[in-house]
């Protein structure tokens, strides 16, 4: 197939890539950043989204469009001015990546975009799956709803969408991992908060694997959670995360100091939701990695 991707330099982009590329797909980039060479003649970087570029001629016969664009939510203070760009940008890809399809002489198929657990809102109780409305009324929620309502408008041009609503994504040097790992590598690791809030995760394998899943499975489509069939507390991830790096987890970072570092970005680590993969075990879909311990455990290996 011919696949175009927004976002194919970034963290699950590049995973994502590599693997289309192993099954034969022709592959589209669309970046904003100066264009890169690359030796596997199955990959194109196409300029997009900046002043005189015309990504049009480049997209013709897609078969699949893969939106994985948007403002990193992990990296600053949310003030507004973040805030805005956070959405925005989600919101003005798929606005654009819509313009595009609809000036195409062949639509695309379908539009596989990405989202996010946090469309749910925050629990310590409730267990949600895509059958869920989200009620949560915070930033990330109303962003996620925003961003899903836009992707949505695929259906008007007879586009397939997919909505993958990623969990926390797993990798050893991308993503929260890395950064969750650091204290405990310096023997001062410990619950985040009261330890209680879920954490709904998923290894970056089975994230690159569930969307090769969904492009194969026509009959997929609408919110699909991309978390593994085990969530567990932050108490419960640091304590395995702590046997797996052979590390103490013993000295807590106290809800208030996080608030005052962080802000209102703190949610990310203070708060969460338990998410189940309904759609994808519904349909057949197998796990590389179900049990945190497991994941862990591949992403840090014993010497």
């Amino acid at each position: 197939m011919k696949i175009a991707i927004t976002g194919g330099t970034g963290f699950v982009g590049k995973a994502l890539v590599s693997e289309l590329v192993k099954h034969d797909h022709e592959i589209v980039i669309l970046t904003r950043k100066s264009m890169q060479a690359t030796q596997n003649n199955r990959i194109r970087y196409v300029k997009w989204l900046i002043e005189g570029s015309n990504p049009i001629d480049y997209l013709q016969d897609t078969d699949i469009i893969i939106n994985l664009a948007g403002e990193s939510i992990s990296s600053g203070r949310w003030n507004k001015q973040r805030q805005d760009l956070i959405v925005n940008s989600r919101k003005n890809a798929v606005r654009e990546i819509l313009d595009i399809a609809n000036k195409l002489t062949n639509k695309p198929k379908a539009l596989i975009n990405a989202s996010a657990i946090g469309f749910y809102g925050t629990s310590e109780t409730n267990v949600f799956t895509e059958e869920d409305k989200g009620l949560g009324n915070d930033f990330l929620s109303d962003t996620v709803k925003q961003w899903e309502s836009e992707a949505n408008k695929a259906a008007e041009l007879g586009m397939r969408t997919v909505l993958c609503r990623f969990g926390i994504i797993l990798d050893k040097n991308e993503g929260a991992l890395p950064k969750i790992t650091l204290p405990y590598k310096a023997f001062i690791g410990g619950n985040l908060g009261n330890g209680r809030q879920w954490m709904s995760w998923i290894h970056i394998e089975d994230v690159v694997k569930g969307i090769l899943f969904i492009l194969e499975n026509e009959k997929m489509k609408g919110p699909v959670n991309f978390t593994a069939p085990h969530p567990v507390t932050m108490n419960e991830f640091g304590k395995t995360l702590a046997n797996v790096l052979h590390r103490p987890h013993w000295l807590p970072a106290p809800s208030f100091a996080l608030r005052l570092l962080l802000g209102e970005m703190s949610m990310l680590v203070l708060e969460g939701q338990k998410a189940i993969p309904k759609k994808l075990i519904e349909n057949g879909f197998h796990f590389n990695y179900t049990e945190l311990s497991s994941a862990l455990k591949n992403i840090f290996p014993q010497k």
